[in-house]
């Protein structure tokens, strides 16, 4: 069961993460265009707030696939989705904020379970092998 368990949260880890890798990407490759246009929601400069969503879209995600600091990457990734559903389209209908209110239900969910046995965690703190047998 509990192997069964590891694998589901290493399948859902990956997708999520690949999903949020694929936004961020896609935003690095408009970076000239939106250097200048992105939302300053916290009022520290449109620039600056693109950068940190990189970070957390592009940076975290990656740690996220990788299963590394997974609980601590999710955090930036959780944060920029609130931003963007509760700040960014705080008066928009409710079908324009349901991504990112999806987004951060499903990296809250892997917050509080953690990246699984089939991960660099598991093997650095789970003070077990990677991928070794019961």
């Amino acid at each position: 069961m509990k192997r069964s368990i590891d694998f589901a949260l290493l399948l859902f880890r990956v997708l999520i993460a690949s999903l949020m890798l694929y936004h961020g990407l896609t935003k690095l490759l408009h970076y000239e265009n939106l250097k200048t246009a992105f939302p300053d929601p916290l009022g520290i400069g449109g620039n600056i707030s693109l950068i940190l969503i990189l970070f957390a879209e592009i940076g975290c995600s990656i740690l996220i696939i990788a299963g590394l600091l997974t609980r601590l990457a999710t955090i930036p990734i959780i944060f920029a989705m609130a931003v963007a559903a509760f700040i960014i389209h705080a008066g928009d209908p409710f079908a324009v904020r349901e991504p990112a209110l999806l987004n951060m239900g499903l990296f809250t969910v892997l917050l509080i379970s953690g990246a699984g046995s089939f991960s660099i965690d598991y093997y650095l703190f789970g003070k077990k092998k990677l991928f070794s047998r019961k």
